[in-house]
């Protein structure tokens, strides 16, 4: 297999935005597209930080259901946020601790003035591994 789309039904549909949530590449590589706190439509919903890293991170596990995996395969994120200081990286930190314990994936944290739609603080996307 070279590579493989897919748009999951358990998310929103992204291609009026210009994106597909998964492309399966060469077999065992699978890469999730940036996830953020998104209704069913792909709308920003409400909230503080931390409740939108709650549901980015939500939508990112149904995305890697959706391929046949699960957070243990994930390799590397990378996570986006708005107007970036310090103070959102406990939130952060607890919450990939809480997912991975003690052996989180590799991550670059990216600090951005925007992101895609009005109201986005958080996103997150990763590549997995196929076992």
């Amino acid at each position: 297999m070279a590579l493989r789309i897919e748009n999951p039904t358990t998310l929103h549909d992204p291609r009026p935005f210009g994106y597909s949530h998964i492309a399966h590449v060469s077999g065992d590589l699978v890469l999730i597209a940036g996830q953020y706190a998104s209704d069913a439509e792909g709308h920003p919903v409400e909230g503080d930080f931390a409740a939108q890293v709650e549901l980015a991170f939500a939508n990112l596990g149904k995305a890697l259901e959706a391929a046949g995996l699960g957070y243990e395969h994930v390799a590397q994120l990378r996570t986006f946020i708005v107007d970036h200081d310090v103070s959102p990286l406990e939130v952060l930190g607890r919450k990939i601790g809480e997912i991975w314990g003690d052996t989180p994936p590799v991550q670059t944290l990216l600090g951005v003035a925007k992101l895609a739609l009005p109201g986005m603080l958080f996103e997150v996307d990763a590549t997995a591994v196929r076992p």
